[in-house]
């Protein structure tokens, strides 16, 4: 199957070098693009991210960018989404469209809170029991991603 939607998905100061490789991984496996913002807490020549992401580099795009405002700057007319645990807004709730931009924070903080004030419209969640901190940024990002292909009708 050739999936022939391109959704974004955007790390925004990703700490784990595994989870980076893992998500490359899943991008190969669904025609997403990559986008890495910001300062990362590992070297893009890390072994371990070599290593997670296996042979999926080369057929990936992956983009450093400095700031988001880059990218909303780039893309204007597209939509934004930003993932936390800090709204009541479920990931199922919206319609995705082909070309919209998911945002994930880093592993150990998430997205900075003026962001996500200033955004509060396009923030999503995936709902998780009471008491628990979150999901592994990996496993995020794909339930969040295949949601988004299934309602574009991928």
């Amino acid at each position: 199957m050739d999936i022939k939607t391109k959704l974004n998905i955007v790390l925004y100061e990703p700490e784990i070098p595994q989870n980076t490789g893992n998500i490359v991984r899943l991008a190969a496996c669904t025609n997403s693009d990559v986008y890495l913002v910001g300062k990362l807490g590992f070297s893009i020549d890390s072994r371990h991210l070599k290593r997670a992401g296996l042979d999926y580099w080369d057929s990936v795009n992956i983009r450093r960018i400095e700031h988001l405002e880059d990218l909303w700057k780039e893309f204007p007319d597209r939509t934004f989404y930003y993932l936390t645990t800090k709204t009541r807004n479920l990931y199922t709730d919206v319609s995705f469209k082909d070309g919209d931009f998911l945002v994930f924070g880093p592993e150990t903080r998430g997205l900075p809170q003026e962001l996500l004030k200033e955004k509060s419209q396009y923030t999503l969640t995936i709902p998780m029991q009471n008491g628990q901190r979150s999901l592994n940024l990996s496993n995020s990002v794909a339930i969040v991603v295949y949601e988004a292909l299934r309602q574009i009708g991928v």
